[in-house]
This record gives structure tokens, C-alpha cells and sequence, in this order.
């Protein structure tokens, strides 16, 4: 005796019986779409064309352009609206030792105030200037003390630099996941990391994080290797824009692109 194929219904069931069982009810979009809601219409196979569609576009399946528009609009937001503020004030820090304490203390620099911000670190003139987005989670007195710092100093390590000619700055004065850093240029900081960079004065800069163009003053771009210097008010400093160091510890393929660029961008340098 062999078993009868099962029907296109039976099948379509037991799919949405065992999403049931992953407990995966729900589709996350703008608009929540319910999978399972419906799906006991299955079991007869009799299920209208659009059981699974959000209830808010039951009505629009039929009117694709309609349909079409609504989801243009979800996928562009409007553009945020950011005041800029003039951060550095009518009397900036005049040397890197006055910029560390104006950095730990001075109002305006982020939206919690200075308690936890973490300084930056490193000599004046410096071979070269370290600069990522933000400190790591886990730092409080120094900066880049956690699993990424030691990824960076194995990095300048193969790179043959001196750790005491490096300086390691942070263009944001405490930890911030996920930040817009469009957004926060945008009010300002741009400037200030521009104001930084140049009191460091160093011979170049390499920078880690895919979103940190804006807060050197570039816009955002998908290539950073387009990126080849960052402007001063006396010169146009020699700039090295990479992915961040924990996208880097999280997939070793962009450690071997890293070096790949670095060892191009230094022969051409």
C-alpha cells in the first residue's frame, strides 16, 4: 500500500505549523503582516490570493500602482531636520591638553552630559591619528581599551608604527550604537572633529567605521576608498577611511581587504 501525495494545502499547513512552532508569527515591515492569522483558511484549500497580505494592503493587491506608491513612500522617509550649533563656542581650546578637558566637560557634545565620556590619547604632531566613531562599551578611562583596541594595536603592530607616535581619538565623546552620525554632523560635530584633527596636526589619519564620512567632513559614500584626505584649514591631510574594527572582528574577510587597501594607499602615499 503507498501512501497518497500530499496536497498542495496539506503542505502549505504543515509549513505554517512548524513557523508556529519556531515561534515566527509575524513578517516585521512598516506594517506588521499577520502569516498565521488566516492560515487555518489552508487546511480546506480554499484560501483567498492574499490570506497573507497585512490587512492594511488587502485592498491595494488589487491596485498594484496604488500599492506601488505606498511602499515608495515607506522606504523614504523624510529627511530629518537637524539644527547646527556652533559647539566650539566663543573660546575653543587653544592646545590638545585644554581640547581633553574641554571634551570631558563641556556642555552640549552629546544628549546625556559629560559623565562617562572618555578621552582621547596620544602625542601632538603624531606619526599617525587612530579616529573611530566612539569609544567601545566596555572603555571608562582610556580609550580603545577593550577587544578592538587589541585588534588595533595588533594592527599597528604589523604596520611597524611606534604606539607612542599614535594618537587614538574618538569623533563622538562616548559609546553611541547605532548613531546617525549624518545626523549628528549635521549639528555640528563635523566641525569639531575638524577642529581636533587639526590641533593634532598629524601626518595622516586613518579612520575606522563605514559611517564616519559625514563627521569628517564628507557625505556619506558606500566606496571609502574614494576617500583620500580630509581638508584643513593650512593643508589637506593624507586620510585612510576603513570599515570599523568590530566589522572587522566579525568577519576576518575584511581584515585581508584592509591590508590589501592600506598596502596600496601606502605605496601611492
Amino acid at each position: 500500500m503507498t501512501l497518497a501525495d500530499p496536497t498542495l494545502s496539506y503542505e502549505l499547513k504543515a509549513a505554517m505549523d512548524w513557523w508556529r512552532l519556531a515561534g515566527v508569527d509575524s513578517d516585521f515591515v512598516d506594517d506588521a503582516t499577520d502569516w498565521l492569522g488566516r492560515g487555518e483558511q489552508l487546511d480546506g484549500g480554499n484560501a483567498p490570493e492574499n490570506a497573507c497580505l497585512p490587512v492594511s494592503d488587502e485592498k491595494s493587491a488589487q491596485h498594484p500602482k496604488q500599492s506601488d506608491q505606498r511602499s515608495q513612500n515607506r522606504l523614504a522617509p523624510e529627511p530629518k531636520v537637524v539644527e547646527r550649533v556652533d559647539l566650539l563656542g566663543a573660546n575653543p581650546p587653544q592646545t590638545l591638553e585644554e581640547f581633553r578637558e574641554w571634551w570631558l566637560t563641556a556642555p552640549g557634545l552629546d544628549a546625556i552630559g559629560p559623565r562617562g565620556r572618555v578621552a582621547p590619547r596620544g602625542p601632538q604632531n603624531a606619526d599617525l591619528m587612530v579616529l573611530v566613531i566612539d569609544p567601545e562599551q566596555s572603555d571608562r578611562d582610556t580609550l580603545l581599551s577593550g577587544p578592538q583596541g587589541r585588534l588595533l594595536n595588533r594592527i599597528i603592530a604589523a604596520m611597524g608604527i611606534n604606539q607612542e607616535s599614535v594618537y587614538f581619538a574618538s569623533a563622538l565623546p562616548r559609546h553611541t550604537p547605532m548613531a546617525d552620525t549624518a545626523a549628528i554632523a549635521a549639528s555640528g560635530m563635523d566641525e569639531i572633529t575638524k577642529f581636533h584633527v587639526n590641533l593634532v596636526s598629524p601626518q595622516r589619519v586613518l579612520a575606522f567605521g563605514a559611517g564616519i564620512p559625514p563627521l569628517l567632513g564628507h557625505g556619506l559614500t558606500n566606496d571609502l576608498s574614494l576617500l583620500r584626505e580630509i581638508n584643513q584649514t593650512t593643508r589637506s591631510l593624507p586620510l585612510f577611511v576603513t570599515e570599523g574594527l568590530d566589522a572587522m572582528m566579525a568577519m576576518p574577510r575584511l581584515k585581508a581587504r584592509f591590508w590589501r587597501r592600506w598596502i596600496e594607499w601606502s605605496v601611492k602615499g
